[in-house]
C-alpha cells in the first residue's frame, strides 16, 4: 500500500508499506478521499512539531469503505461505507462529566496517532459512522468539517428567523453559514478576501467586506436596529474579536469557533451592557456527526462547490505547496487510491 508521511521541515514523503490486518476491535478502511484541513497545514508549517510524532501520517477528514474486520467487531461489515469521527476518548474520567469530546485525555486521531492520508487505515470501530449506500464518498469527506459547523450552530441555540453574522468566510465559516441558513437564519458573512466574498455570494449568501463598509451599521440596517442574534467568530484575528461584541444585539450569543492560542483583548463591558453570552465550541459530538451525515446524504446544500480540487495521494507535497501559494481555495481532497 501507499502511505504519506510528514517528515518535518515542510516535507512529505510517499512510501510503500505492508497492508496490516486490523487488531481486535478495529476495522481496516480502504480510504477513498481525505480532505486537507487547516490543522494539517499548521502541521506542514511545523507549528505542531512538538505534538506530532515525526514521521507521521496525518489526515482526519475522510471517507472510505471497510475492507477488513478485526475480532470482536459486530456492528460493521466489509463493504460498508463509513466515515471516522477522529476522537479517541479512551482516557475519559468522571471529572470530564460525560463530555467525552472535550475529555482531559482526549487524543485526536490523525494528529496524535496515524491518520487517513494513506490507502488503507486501521482505526478503532468505536470511531465509525456508517453511511448509506447511495452516499457520494467525495462529498462524505466533508462530513468531519461539516460536523464542526453543526456543533457550532447547535450550541448557539439559533432558531429560525434569527440573524446570524459569520465573521470569516473560509471553509468552516461557509459551512457554518450553510448550516445556519438551513436552520432558517438570515445569514450575513463578513470577510476581507475578495475571492472568498465572491465565492460566498455565488453560494447565495449576503457577504460584505468590513474594511470597506461599516459592518455594524450594515447589520443594523438589515435587522431594523436589532443587530445580530448570533455571531460566529471563525476568523481568529483581533479585528474579529473587536467587532463581535459590537455587531451582537441585546442578549446576543457569540460562538467562539476559531482557536486563539494566546490571550487576546475582548471588550467585556459589552457583555455587561448588552447581556451577551460567549459560548465556547470544540470539535463535535456523535449527534453532530449524524446531523452532518444526514445533510450530506440529502445533498440539498451546495457542498460540491466547497471542493476546490482533487489530487492523487502521490501529489501530497505539491498539494501543500500550492495551498501556501493559493490561500484563496476552499477544500482540497486527496484521492487516496491514486
Amino acid at each position: 500500500m501507499k502511505a504519506t508521511r510528514y517528515e518535518g521541515n515542510k516535507s512529505f514523503s510517499v512510501i510503500e508499506k505492508e497492508i496490516e490486518a486490523p487488531s481486535e476491535g478495529e476495522v481496516r478502511i480502504k480510504v477513498a478521499y481525505s480532505g486537507v484541513c487547516g490543522t494539517d497545514v499548521h502541521i506542514y508549517h511545523g507549528m505542531m512539531d512538538q505534538r506530532v510524532d515525526i514521521p507521521v501520517t496525518i489526515g482526519h477528514e475522510m471517507s472510505g469503505v471497510i475492507d477488513a474486520i478485526g475480532a470482536g467487531v459486530t456492528d460493521f461489515g466489509v463493504g460498508d461505507k463509513v466515515v471516522v469521527r477522529p476522537l479517541d476518548d479512551r482516557g475519559v474520567k468522571p471529572s470530564d462529566k460525560g463530555f467525552n469530546h472535550v475529555c482531559e485525555d482526549l487524543k485526536f486521531i490523525g494528529i496524535d496517532s496515524p491518520g487517513s492520508m494513506q490507502q488503507y487505515w486501521n482505526v478503532p470501530a468505536f470511531t465509525l459512522h456508517k453511511l448509506k449506500e447511495e452516499t457520494d464518498l467525495k462529498l462524505a469527506a466533508l462530513i468531519e468539517p461539516l460536523s464542526v459547523a453543526v456543533h457550532d450552530v447547535r450550541l448557539s441555540g439559533l432558531v429560525s428567523g434569527e440573524t446570524a453574522v459569520v465573521l470569516g468566510g473560509g471553509p468552516i465559516g461557509l459551512l457554518v453559514a450553510m448550516v445556519a441558513k438551513d436552520a432558517g437564519a438570515n445569514v450575513i458573512i463578513s470577510e476581507v478576501n475578495p475571492v472568498r466574498i465572491s465565492k460566498a455570494k455565488e453560494l447565495g449568501f449576503d457577504a460584505v467586506n468590513p474594511t470597506e463598509i461599516d459592518l455594524v451599521q450594515y447589520v443594523r440596517e438589515q435587522t431594523d436596529g436589532r443587530l445580530a442574534d448570533v455571531v460566529f467568530e471563525v476568523a481568529g484575528v483581533q479585528p474579529a474579536l473587536d467587532i463581535m461584541t459590537e455587531v451582537a444585539g441585546i442578549r446576543g450569543r457569540i460562538v467562539m469557533v476559531a482557536i486563539h492560542g494566546q490571550p487576546k483583548p475582548v471588550n467585556l463591558f459589552k457583555f455587561f451592557w448588552k447581556e451577551l453570552k460567549l459560548i465556547g465550541a470544540r470539535v463535535y459530538e456523535k449527534e453532530d456527526y449524524e446531523k452532518a451525515i444526514a445533510l450530506i446524504t440529502a445533498n440539498e446544500l451546495p457542498f460540491e462547490d466547497m471542493i476546490t480540487d482533487v489530487q492523487p495521494l502521490s501529489n501530497i507535497q505539491e498539494v501543500f505547496e500550492n495551498i501556501d501559494k493559493n490561500p484563496n481555495g476552499l477544500k482540497v481532497l486527496m484521492d487516496c487510491q491514486q
